[in-house]
């Protein structure tokens, strides 16, 4: 009787653990799509030189799609393992996937149990260059599931040049908290990112948390760093710039600039006004050489350069001088008002700023 208790339980085992992996089998079963299928939407300076696995390496870059199917997981090899992602499922973006990358090549199980029907996808890179490239190796789905056509281009196209204020740095830290956590840096709520979804626009984000026109926390400037293709420190990586032209640039820069050299003395000498309004000039007339018919915005804030008129002024008389020396006007300026916070702009602020950004956009450009 004792033996026959025992086989009883073993063959009960058995039966549970069959049953259990057949049931698992059926939820696991899935089907790899490349990163080089046609349905997926890419966004972004994204570089393609191995079209099985695209870096991503710009804050901002997105790979949108739509498909059918109860699962979804994603193949990623990050350099670093310092990454974020917001995977958005059907336009939740109020509580997304938040995925932390984890360094070299890992699967990302996101959903195993998405009801019925098509569905959409956003993969949105949150941090920058600072924290490495991401390669996207493709995604898994059920084994039902498949890609539909992606979604529409939006005719609309901006472009931001920037530091940490773009980049959205500690935008989704407390108030009275850190504002420096990779893991509470989010472009999607940078005010950048919010215009550009209000104007209905392709947004390519270029910029650099501590970086400056004349001086930066580090040994490398934005005239040395907007050009790259890669966003992960001083390289020689080339972005061509005629494959995608925007009809509005912004660029909002001289925060660390007026730290750097009014109250840390790290530029000497320390330059005149004249030196920093023609460099100003420079850097901006770099962009117009890219693109001629483009209009662009010089813009600066939300923090405290915008506290005093100094530094605001030096970018009035840049473009004054822009207009009158060059002809040029497709040029204008745009201040965002600094609130007396100390610290990054929270999403808050972001969602101020940005509102504000689209409504400046949408009179200039008529959109």
């Amino acid at each position: 009787m004792k033996f026959h208790k025992n086989v009883l339980k073993q063959i009960w085992s058995l039966s549970l653990a069959a049953c259990a992996a057949m049931f698992s089998g059926q939820l696991l079963a899935a089907k790899r799509v490349g990163a080089d299928a046609p349905e997926l939407l890419y966004t972004g300076r994204i570089d393609f030189s191995n079209p099985a696995a695209p870096l991503l390496s710009w804050p901002g870059s997105s790979i949108k799609a739509n498909f059918t199917g109860a699962s979804l997981s994603l193949w990623l090899n990050d350099t670093e393992g310092k990454n974020y992602y917001d995977v958005i499922i059907d336009g939740n973006t109020l509580h997304p996937f938040v995925l932390e990358a984890k360094k070299g090549e890992q699967r990302y199980e996101i959903s195993r149990a998405l009801p019925p029907g098509e569905h959409t996808l956003e993969l949105y890179k949150r941090t920058e260059g600072e924290e490495g490239a991401t390669a996207f190796e493709g995604l898994e789905l059920a084994d039902d599931g498949q890609l539909l056509p992606p979604p529409g281009r939006p005719a609309r196209r901006m472009e931001i040049y920037g530091d940490s204020i773009t980049c959205g740095m500690g935008d989704e830290g407390a108030n009275n908290g850190r504002d420096d956590l990779a893991s509470e840096k989010n472009n999607y709520w940078a005010y950048g990112s919010v215009a550009a979804r209000r104007l209905g626009a392709e947004l390519h984000t270029v910029c650099k948390s501590g970086i400056g026109i004349m001086i930066s926390w580090f040994p490398l400037t934005m005239p040395n760093y907007y050009d790259q293709l890669s966003a992960v420190g001083d390289n020689n990586s080339h972005w061509d710039f005629s494959q995608w032209t925007p009809d509005v640039v912004v660029v909002n820069l001289f925060q660390n600039d007026s730290w750097l050299i009014d109250r840390e003395k790290r530029l000497q000498p320390t330059p005149t006004d004249e030196q920093r309004i023609q460099a100003y000039v420079d850097f901006v007339r770099s962009i117009r050489d890219k693109y001629p018919n483009t209009e662009i915005i010089c813009a600066l804030g939300s923090m405290d350069a915008t506290a005093n008129g100094k530094w605001p002024d030096y970018i009035r008389a840049a473009v004054t001088r822009m207009r009158s020396e060059f002809g040029d006007k497709k040029l204008d300026k745009l201040f965002f008002p600094y609130t007396g916070y100390g610290q990054h702009p929270r999403i808050a602020q972001h969602i101020a700023n940005g509102e504000q950004l689209a409504g400046f956009v949408r009179k200039k450009m008529g959109w």
